[in-house]
């Protein structure tokens, strides 16, 4: 399949875009504190310029989400969805070795707070959607662009918000592409992977609630709600859970294996023989291990106003994830762990994802990267944390994690997310719009 009319202009549009959109601050400090009004018009203006027709909406002002829908070739084929969030996580610049808003292009690398998760992302659809009006381009199937509000906090006011009040906007889609995958990974003896998404850990952040007897610090107290909820937490962090395999992690397991000459996980695989491989994949194990198993990482305390002071309650929260099919273990593990004086309940719940790894879709997707890198090798992955994806799921639409970037050896791209010194070199920026604009048309 011909690229050409991904042109100059086209390279050099993403590189401005991803530039433009950083030097917005779109910072999401949770509980409805954001504003990407900026960033939509922005987009919005872009669609409009070659002929697209933009729609703007929001829940709250200033907390603006973009939808646009680029028509297709083939009107009985159903429609694929390309979304991308406007938010980003706070940065903080005294950390920085550039300002994160400043968006600044240095030596080949466009710096700054969305450079990787995910204006990167965003800057690309623009682009190659330009490409497609200038050339005359079109897509077998509807594209619709959804560029939206509030992904990096509950997404209420961004794809909950979309999902619940405008579904109509999406109508006929079935599949969606977005975020976190079909990045260079390099693992042992040169070895170049692109993990491409196909499921997403559920997301289950817990409120803990110990109760006890409030009283004097200094006397004996055998319903201390601190000790309580303390030993609660201690259980939680250090629980072992047991290896789930979920058949995207399975298929991932089973791919790293062959590359690296090995054996992948039999059918009746036990915690030992999934560990004992993760062993010997040398760094291609960070791509799975986070994902064999739920998890439950306890990240906030919260008790007491006085030293000597014994409070009557006290709070913790804790960070769950769950795999698909694992949630009712999840539960019930954690009756187990909080024990008969400490309560608990989802903070925030979402479900977790998967979508198949043997579709038309995802060969298609590991095409286009091993088109524009021979040599590598795509492979199946799950994302240990979440997308807009999982709000989209309602709607009956499988995702895919696919914002493709060609990375060099020592480039840690996962660190990245939410990190310090968070950039995208151009020459990643130009990949991923070639292997965007090849992946959507082929689809």
């Amino acid at each position: 399949m011909a690229d050409a009319h991904i042109d100059r202009q086209a390279l050099d549009e993403v590189v401005t875009f991803t530039s433009d959109l950083i030097r917005m601050d779109t910072t999401n400090k949770g509980g409805g504190d954001g504003v990407e009004r900026q960033a939509a018009e922005y987009v919005a203006e872009r669609l409009a310029d070659v002929g697209l027709e933009p729609t703007l909406l929001e829940k709250a002002p200033d907390r603006t989400n973009v939808v646009a829908r680029v028509e297709g070739t083939d009107p009985s084929a159903p429609a694929l969805l390309l979304h991308g969030h406007l938010d980003v996580v706070p940065a903080e610049p005294a950390d920085w070795t550039v300002h994160p808003f400043s968006g600044e292009i240095r030596d080949g690398v466009v710096w700054g707070r969305g450079a990787i998760d995910m204006k990167n992302a965003d800057a690309m659809a623009l682009a190659v959607v330009r490409a497609w009006a200038r050339a005359g381009v079109r897509p077998r199937r509807d594209v619709v662009l959804a560029f939206t509000a509030d992904e990096e906090d509950s997404a209420a006011y961004g794809s909950g918000f979309l999902t619940e009040r405008h579904p109509e906007l999406f109508e006929g889609c079935t599949e969606g592409i977005s975020e976190s995958g079909a990045f260079t990974f390099h693992a042992d003896g040169g070895l170049r992977l692109y993990p491409v998404a196909a499921g997403e850990r559920g997301t289950g952040w817990l409120k803990l609630t110990a109760t006890g007897r409030a009283g004097h610090g200094s006397k004996v107290n055998r319903a201390n709600a601190v000790s309580r909820l303390a030993a609660a937490v201690t259980r939680i962090g250090e629980h072992e859970w047991p290896v789930r395999l979920t058949p995207t992690v399975r298929a991932a397991l089973t791919e790293l294996a062959r590359l690296h000459g090995l054996d992948g996980p039999g059918p009746d695989a036990t915690d030992a023989d999934v560990d004992g491989l993760l062993t010997k994949l040398g760094p291609a194990a960070k791509l799975v291990e986070p994902t064999v198993r739920n998890s439950s990482n306890p990240t906030i305390l919260e008790a007491g106003y006085k030293l000597n002071v014994i409070p009557g309650s006290a709070t913790g929260y804790v960070d769950g994830r769950m795999l698909p099919g694992a949630e009712d273990e999840f539960r019930a593990t954690l009756d187990e762990l909080t024990g008969p004086d400490v309560d608990w309940e989802f903070h925030h719940r979402e479900v977790p994802l998967q979508a198949p790894v043997d579709s038309p879709t995802f060969a298609t997707l590991c095409e286009s990267l091993e088109h524009f890198d021979p040599g590598a090798h795509a492979v199946p992955y799950c994302m240990s944390g979440g997308t807009d994806a999982k709000q989209f799921s309602r709607l009956g639409i499988e995702g895919y994690g696919f914002t493709p970037l060609r990375l060099p050896p020592g480039f840690d791209y996962q660190a990245l997310f939410h990190g310090v010194d968070e950039r995208v070199p151009v020459d990643a920026l130009h990949f991923g719009v070639r292997v965007l604009d090849r992946a959507l048309l082929a689809l």
